[in-house]
């Protein structure tokens, strides 16, 4: 009686199996890989390549071994930009960071490994680079899903003439990371975001604790590296890169904590179906001013995402609109909403048009 070891292997043994597929991988992604440089040198202006399908594809399938079908499609994506980076003259692009804080993780995913990072202090930093030429893109917070809008980043839109020509959804899980016991922990340090988005879990976990702000989670990682009896909030990786262990995960007060990173630079994104459009607009200071707007959308059948208020620096009851909607400027509807709009305002800037975002994790 054959057992399944004594069976004979359709390719003969495992390991020539094994051969043949990885032949026919290589094959297939190397093909792959020339495809995507071919179109980016057919079209220099795309920012990166139309990788939804790798997205949508990853939703469809089934778990593969222990490894997540979104992590594999990953990795094609990283696979993807690589080829773009060399196909184009080098860029650097601008996060804040230091490397492995949160918008650190947002340009991996969103550029892949293989393009060249530059971190700033600051967000302002991340804008001045762009508009002055030493960065080609930076990624920069615009929203969370815990505590809204990014007041820095928004001011900065006012005053610099920087688009937005992307976006990335990170889900945002923060852990306490430390080289001592819970109960040695006296300080908790991290970005002032970090420490509002666990407040409830710090307060009723480590109550006694002081809660030190700084500039972000990757700096708060070093620290509690290096002094005893601090803790860091920040992300898995940070801790990973000082060599801190995991005191706690998921502290984040709400599990669905999602952070919008915005893509900036002066490089039009091409339709691609599933798109947004951002702009920034001043109305008159009279009754009724916001609401013409908002009829303005809603008799084109245009539908707002996202709309925020930003004051005027030294002008008192006067404001900027910041607006999101869904479809792309160069389709015919909504740049005739645009140059509605345009009629209406004392002042309307065009941040920009790309495709939206999706969460994966």
């Amino acid at each position: 009686m054959n057992t399944s070891s004594d069976r004979p292997h359709p390719h003969g043994t495992a390991d020539d199996a094994l051969l043949e597929l990885d032949q026919r991988l290589l094959q297939l992604l190397t093909e792959r890989m020339e495809i995507c440089r071919q179109r980016q040198l057919d079209n220099p202006g795309v920012v990166l390549p139309q990788i939804e399908s790798l997205r949508e594809l990853a939703e469809e399938v089934g778990p593969v071994s222990h490894v997540s079908p979104k992590r594999l499609m990953e990795w094609l994506m990283h696979g993807d930009n690589l080829c773009v980076h060399g196909t184009r003259p080098c860029q650097q692009i601008a996060f804040l960071g230091p490397i492995y804080s949160y918008s650190y993780l947002a340009a991996v995913k969103f550029f892949g490994l293989g393009a060249d990072f530059v971190p700033v202090a600051t967000i302002s930093g991340a804008f001045a680079e762009v508009a002055g030429g030493h960065a080609g893109l930076g990624v920069v917070p615009i929203e969370n899903s815990t505590d809204g809008r990014v007041v820095d980043t928004l001011g900065m839109f006012a005053k610099m003439p920087v688009e937005i020509c992307g976006e990335v959804l990170l889900p945002i899980h923060h852990f306490l990371l430390g080289r001592c016991a819970r109960t040695e922990i006296h300080e908790v340090h991290s970005k002032p975001q970090a420490l509002s988005q666990c407040r409830r879990w710090l307060a009723e976990h480590l109550p006694e604790a002081r809660l030190v702000e700084v500039s972000s989670t990757a700096t708060a990682a070093a620290t509690a590296a290096t002094e005893p009896g601090v803790a860091a909030i920040a992300s898995r990786e940070a801790g990973v890169h000082h060599g801190l262990r995991v005191i706690e995960a998921n502290v984040e007060d709400q599990k669905d904590n999602v952070t919008r990173f915005a893509i900036i630079g002066n490089r039009p994104s091409p339709p691609t179906g599933r798109d947004k459009t951002s702009l920034m607009f001043q109305l008159e200071h009279r009754p009724g001013a916001l609401a013409d707007a908002m009829v303005t959308f809603q008799m084109a059948e245009v539908n707002l995402t996202w709309i925020e208020s930003f004051p005027l620096p030294n002008c008192p009851n006067e404001y900027l609109f910041f607006v999101e909607l869904e479809g792309h400027r160069d389709t015919p509807a909504i740049a005739q909403v645009l140059e509605k709009l345009k009629q209406q305002t004392l002042r309307l800037e065009l941040l920009g048009s790309y495709a939206r975002g999706v969460v994966v994790s």
